[in-house]
């Protein structure tokens, strides 16, 4: 059984950044895709950014100021957030695709979230203006 364990979240400032980790265990057959996702309170939740081999996609809220990236392994996540805004404020979920053996980075981030079959837990980012 596949678990992903996410961590970093926080509180900080309009203007601050913060780093989110994700860890994953359990693989039986390793992801082609891994993304973030992120629902804030009363909203539906949003594709942040996927990554595979190929590349990377991201949100246009978040273009220029998050950055994904993974370990080669595949069994570590990152989103680094910059320049963070109160829109930002969500919890963030860390999810992979190990049934698809296709390429996500050219996927728009919301598209591709019915692709995913293991979630994390999630963990909350909270930015004050």
């Amino acid at each position: 059984q596949v678990q992903l364990v996410e961590s970093g979240g926080g509180s900080v400032e309009a203007g601050g950044s913060l780093r989110l980790s994700c860890a994953a265990s359990g693989y039986t057959n390793r992801p082609y895709c891994l993304g973030w996702f992120r629902q804030a309170p009363g909203k539906e939740r949003e594709g942040v950014a996927l990554i595979d081999t190929a590349g990377e996609s991201y949100v246009d809220s978040v273009k220029g100021r998050f950055t994904i990236a993974m370990e080669n392994d595949k069994k570590s996540l990152y989103l680094q957030m910059n320049s963070l805004k109160p829109e930002d404020t969500a919890m963030y979920y860390c999810a992979v695709d190990t049934v698809h053996t296709t390429w996500c980075s050219s996927a728009y981030p919301q598209h591709y979230a019915g692709n995913m079959n293991y979630w994390g837990e999630g963990t909350l980012v909270t930015i004050s203006s």
